[in-house]
């Protein structure tokens, strides 16, 4: 199916799973229809089953998103409790499209998970709630990992709710990443499951073959080595001074061992200037996001390291704080700079990534379908060095050999069904699913409260919204005291800049002497400490932005 046939079905208002090889513009195609929806002012949920793919398209991690974290099951009145959360009960009632990339990485159950708590959340038993689901990957990819204490984990296409969905097949037959035939025949022939002899004289060309004058990124199966040649050079820049900064934490220490496993952020983090890093955290207004990739360029002592990103751009990168809270109240929390180093990372962990050059070690490969993402993020032959490949590098999962067949077959049915279809029925098909999804026309009376936290999510600064809304900026912070009570799932670090940056370093340094086991600090403390020149607007505001609860 081409694009364009695609955005049409996916106008229609019909659940459908959009697959295809990788570089045959999945993404591309699902962005279209967000910019569609946006368009007409529909509320569309844009999420991914990873951090860094949710990135490629504006979005959140589905687990994130759907407020199910790292469960793997909800209890009703577990689902109850979240519906008592203002910004989760808005977030499902005004939800009409829900949009989930990379799916070949999210557990079946989780998907189940989802429906589950949409139906719930929307009041309706039709399968996810009633909510139009896009569904976007390839099962040839990488499948989902069952951690310890978790349920065996299986491709969604096992879940019961991807039977209850009925979901279209979009199956896209184009090509776009790639720029070199050899690199598709290899592709193509690693999907049907027989990779000939001339194709693998050919990935064996390329062994120890240096690319161009671009720096490869090294891709590597395994974590060990990943971290043992980001060390090893790190090591190499030895006319630097190293930099070490350790991980801050507060909390209950399962939940913050469990913080720990979640996230990307290293217990120490090493640096030196020339060190290459990838960012591990969105930050739209510092300007950088889950996977951006850059080199140190300055990380001295007691100051916040900067990064230089390949348009050569400065970026200064803050503290980020990553925390579990329950029903208001912070039970973990950790702070760390959102970096790792990055002259090498995992196969996994490249999942979605187009890069210029590829240096892949797939020797020790121990995953069907590794081999295939390994080298299909490469856009030429000219940029893929192969430091070695053993069998199952080539191999791709039998199951899902049998089931794309499926897929394709479906795809075509679909592709002919509106191929003979009269124009004038599917446009009216799509313009009543979107008459049904477009925003009612009537007034929702909203709290003082509520009516701030709409304008915060549009990103508005604090004065802006005091005068929108008529009011002194005291009540603003008081309002967002409020929301974070409740658990709000806004992320307030963008009012930094309402704060000079020598004030946000005393404000937190005042913070940290005076804060409290339950992560309270009482506000008199604070304006004790910090004295006449920095206010108590200043000081609350600091106080919401780190997520602390207030305290009077």
């Amino acid at each position: 199916m081409k694009q364009k046939q695609g955005l049409e079905l996916l106008k229609t208002g019909r659940n459908v799973f959009v697959t295809g090889p990788a570089g045959s513009g999945k993404t591309y195609l699902v962005n279209s229809y967000i910019k569609y929806l946006k368009e007409h002012g529909v509320e569309v949920g844009i999420t991914a089953s990873t951090g860094i793919a949710a990135t490629h398209m504006g979005g959140i991690t589905i687990h994130s998103w759907a407020g199910i974290g790292v469960n793997s099951y909800l209890s009703e009145a577990d689902i109850e409790a979240m519906s008592e959360k203002p910004y989760l009960a808005k977030r499902f009632e005004r939800v009409k499209v829900l949009i989930i990339d990379e799916v070949s990485m999210l557990h079946h159950f989780r998907l189940d998970l989802i429906d589950q708590v949409l139906r719930t959340m929307k009041g309706v038993n039709d399968p996810f709630g009633g909510v139009q689901i896009i569904l976007c990957g390839d099962f040839f990819q990488l499948p989902p990992i069952s951690r310890f204490g978790e349920p065996e984990a299986h491709f969604i296409y096992h879940s019961q709710s991807w039977q209850d969905a009925g979901f279209t097949i979009c199956y896209l037959d184009e090509q776009f990443r790639q720029s070199d035939n050899a690199v598709l025949t290899i592709l193509n022939e690693i999907r049907s499951g027989e990779v000939s002899e001339k194709s693998k004289e050919i990935l064996n060309s390329r062994l120890n073959k240096k690319t161009s004058t671009i720096e490869p990124t090294k891709l590597f199966t395994h974590n060990g080595d990943v971290d043992n040649i980001n060390i090893m050079e790190l090591d190499k820049l030895k006319s630097f001074e190293q930099s070490e900064y350790g991980m801050d934490t507060k909390g209950q220490h399962f939940i913050i061992e469990t913080l720990k496993k979640s996230c990307l952020a290293p217990l120490t983090l090493k640096l030196k200037v020339g060190a290459r890093v990838m960012c591990i955290k969105n930050n739209f207004e510092q300007g950088y996001v889950n996977g951006t990739l850059g080199v140190v360029a300055s990380c001295k002592r007691n100051q916040d390291p900067v990064i230089r990103l390949a348009s050569g751009k400065l970026i200064t990168i803050e503290k980020a704080s990553w925390k579990i809270e329950e029903e208001g109240k912070l039970k973990a929390e950790i702070q760390q700079y959102p970096l790792r180093l990055a002259w090498a990372i995992t196969v996994h962990k490249s999942q979605g990534m187009s890069l210029d050059a590829v240096e892949v070690d797939l020797s020790k490969a121990f995953e069907p379908g590794m081999g295939y993402v390994a080298l299909s993020r490469v856009r030429s032959l000219n940029g893929l060095t192969i430091l070695g490949l053993n069998k199952i590098a080539l191999e791709v999962n039998s199951e899902v050999l049998e089931f794309d067949i499926k897929l394709r077959d479906s795809s075509k049915l679909s592709e002919k069904s509106m191929l003979m279809s009269n124009p004038e029925h599917i446009i009216r098909e799509q313009n009543e699913f979107l008459k049904h999804i477009l925003p009612e026309k009537k007034e929702i009376k909203l709290s003082s409260h509520e009516e701030t936290a709409l304008l915060l999510e549009k990103g508005m600064g604090l004065s802006e919204i005091a005068k929108k809304r008529g009011l002194v900026s005291e009540t603003i912070v008081e309002h967002m005291e409020r929301l974070l009570e409740q658990g709000l799932d806004i992320d307030f670090q963008y009012l930094k800049k309402e704060i000079s940056q020598s004030n946000w370093k005393k404000i937190n340094r005042a913070f940290d002497e005076i804060i409290d086991e339950g992560g309270e600090v009482l506000l008199s403390q604070a304006k004790r400490k910090l004295g006449a020149n920095i206010s108590y607007l200043q000081i609350r505001l600091a106080r919401v932005i780190k997520g602390l609860v207030p305290k009077s």
